[in-house]
């Protein structure tokens, strides 16, 4: 492989290309960073197959076709994890399977029912019809060009599972006597992915006939191996390995670059976990499972990875850009035009620290429990009447779990949501001071986090009775809690809470959904008290898990789980991915993340940043992340480069070839 350096005024851009010697077809081509932050698309030029076997009949309660394919002879060379797992279902099918591996394996050969070989000379002799390497992407070469192919049969079959595909296509077309047949193969799982999914059944397997000879015994041969999967119902997709390489650049190369970042960041669990971040969680725990090999493999071997690091790290500037010129003018408008409050953002150049008081205070109040008995059932007396401020997408959602408990809902807006209301069975107004003049015993402000502050201070506050009742349902909480404080007269209550859920995640119901909420200041009144709780009982009987916790412990937790979430999915919604037909359960969880947060306003995002004081430091923390990544990918590949310029002395040697580490490790993400 050589290594181009192609130099620029902004940066150094690598490339690895393929020896002419494995393919005369291939030039060397620089890698281009497009204008527009796009995938390719599903072009006319693309050529796959996509079949499920389903017209093959068999016993329905298993799922698996019951006429027999023709018993094989397969060799697995490589017999660490992804060699094992595929060898259990060989032999649970029928085949006989032989191994080798620089490992002694031979006991977990003697459980699965494989006869294992040391030498793969003794194999090769037993003339397998099928071969199968399962060697990692950097050994392959070597594995390949010490290959006994004199001990095979002329005919025999070559298959690799490799993560990349034109880079082992070329190799055994290159090193393979041209008598034998190759197939190139990436079955889209692993151990991990097949656990959780419960055998193979709807996961892909992407394959490319390479070179099969004009033979019908040949022909049935291929067919057979392939039938191996069609019968444990995987979903085969014909493809060119240049194709493959090319989605794949997009979606397992991307899905592996965000798990390794978001695992440097050292992400923890939270009481406040949603949705998308636990996505984000499981998608660290699947990419960690992953050598750095296989990273490095999947980075090096496939000439369109480098493309997609690069489009990334413009895709990240291009967000960090946007938030910091919204902060620079939040900064100009209070440096140059007068404003009498002062927000102080920056200390020593940085984002001021908020200290996190994980404490209670002294007169906070109990912790909330939900009381399935009092809860039941909706009386009269527990009825309350309830101010909708702000009747967007969001208030509308709340109003109506609201209206269908038996609650009296009130709303405005300065967009007129007559018709929604009256479809809600809620009474809209137009004018505050009207719905203000109803006396709601609950105030529930559903503005946006920007314009929460110029909203609080246009209420006719002096139309409500003293103690009523504010409520907030913002993404960050300190700032809504010190601003209440220091707006509100003393007499009003004050609860802050953050459902941690919107129209999109709580369509189907509450049932599990987080709901954090820190009773800031409730008047000692048991009515008062009582009427809190009652809010809160809202979210309860909807089946809310309830967490009670201060304001700025919220914040904390926001910052290294919403906001990290929130970033990575408009990160990669810069890079405006698409399904392919290639696609892993763990670019799938990417998609689903980027669809989620795509449909939130960006303004709500700018919030989450500019009004907690810990994002910027998670913000910050990411970088230095992905900048680590890179420095690692682009440190080894300087290893290589100087070992093909000065030759393998002992300083700069690189160890190219690994232990019979899977491809696949223990699943592809």
């Amino acid at each position: 492989m050589i290594i181009h350096i192609s130099s620029s005024s902004s940066s150094l851009h690598f490339f690895p290309i393929i020896k002419p010697s494995l393919s005369s077809s291939l030039s060397p081509h620089s890698v281009m960073i497009p204008s527009a932050l796009s995938l390719p698309t599903t072009a006319a030029a693309t050529t796959c197959r996509l079949s499920v076997v389903s017209a093959i009949s068999g016993d329905l309660s298993s799922g698996k076709p019951t006429n027999p394919l023709r018993t094989l002879r397969i060799a697995i060379v490589g017999f660490g994890n992804y060699g094992q797992f595929i060898a259990e279902t060989l032999v649970s099918q029928g085949h006989i399977v032989f191994a080798h591996s620089r490992s002694d394996h031979s006991a977990a050969a003697r459980r699965l029912g494989v006869s294992f070989f040391a030498d793969l000379h003794d194999l090769c002799e037993r003339h397998p019809d099928v071969v199968i390497l399962c060697t990692s992407i950097i050994s392959t070469e070597r594995v390949l060009r010490a290959f006994p192919f004199q001990r095979l049969r002329r005919n025999t079959l070559f298959v690799d599972v490799l993560s990349v595909k034109e880079f082992p296509k070329n190799l055994l077309i290159e090193i393979l006597p041209n008598d034998f047949d190759v197939i190139c193969t990436h079955p889209m799982f692993g151990p991990q992915s097949v656990r959780s999914n419960n055998g193979w059944r709807g996961l892909r397997f992407v394959y490319e006939k390479a070179r099969i000879a004009d033979e019908k015994s040949r022909i049935s041969r291929c067919e057979d191996f392939l039938g191996i999967f069609e019968r444990e119902g995987c979903k085969m997709v014909e493809m060119s390995c240049a194709d493959h390489d090319r989605f794949a650049a997009g979606t397992q190369f991307i899905t592996h670059t965000v798990g390794r970042v978001l695992e440097m960041l050292e992400l923890q669990s939270t009481p406040i976990n949603t949705k998308g971040y636990e996505a984000l969680l499981d998608l660290v725990e699947n990419t960690s499972g992953d050598s750095f090999d296989l990273y490095y493999g999947l980075f090096v071997y496939n000439k369109n990875s480098l493309e997609m690091l690069e489009r990334m790290d413009l895709a990240f500037e291009a967000l960090r850009k946007e938030l910091f010129g919204r902060l620079h003018g939040v900064v100009r408008k209070q440096l140059f035009e007068g404003e009498d409050r002062r927000v102080n953002i920056f200390a020593n150049g940085h984002p001021k620290a908020a200290s996190l008081d994980m404490a209670r205070s002294k007169d906070a109040a109990p912790k909330y429990e939900y009381n399935a008995e009092l809860s039941a059932v909706v009386d009269e007396s527990s009825k309350l009447k309830i101010a909708v401020i702000g009747f967007g997408n969001f208030g509308q959602f709340l109003a109506k779990a609201m209206v269908r408990q038996g609650h009296s809902v009130l709303a405005y807006s300065r967009t007129d949501y007559t018709e929604a209301a009256k479809n809600l069975g809620v009474s809209f107004f137009s004018d505050l001071d009207d719905l203000f003049e109803e006396h709601p015993g609950v105030i529930l402000l559903c503005t946006s986090i920007l314009s929460t502050e110029k909203v609080l201070k246009s209420l006719p506050l002096q139309r409500l009775k003293r103690s009523t009742l504010f409520v907030d349902v913002l993404s960050v909480k300190e700032f809504p809690r010190n601003l209440f404080l220091r707006i509100l007269p003393p007499d009003f209550d004050i609860l802050c809470t953050h459902p941690m859920f919107g129209p999109e995640s709580g369509k189907n119901g509450w049932n599990g959904l987080s709901f954090v909420f820190d009773k800031v200041r409730i008047g000692r009144d048991t009515r008062r008290a009582s009427r809190c709780d009652r809010f809160l009982d809202i979210f309860a009987r909807e089946g809310c898990r309830m967490v009670e916790m201060s304001c700025a412990e919220h914040d904390w937790h926001a910052a290294g789980s919403q906001f990290i979430t929130h970033t990575t999915g408009r990160v990669l919604e810069k890079l405006k991915l698409e399904s392919t037909p290639v696609d892993t359960k763990g670019y799938e969880t990417l998609l689903k993340l980027v669809e989620n947060t795509s449909g939130d306003s960006f303004d709500l995002y700018y919030g989450l940043f500019l009004y907690n004081p810990n994002a910027m430091e998670q913000l910050e923390r990411l970088d230095l992340a992905f900048e680590s990544l890179k420095k690692q990918l682009f440190g080894r590949l300087h290893c290589l480069l100087h070992e093909q310029l000065f030759g393998n002395d002992n300083e700069s040697r690189v160890r190219l070839d690994t232990t019979d580490l899977s491809t696949r490790a223990s699943s592809h993400s």
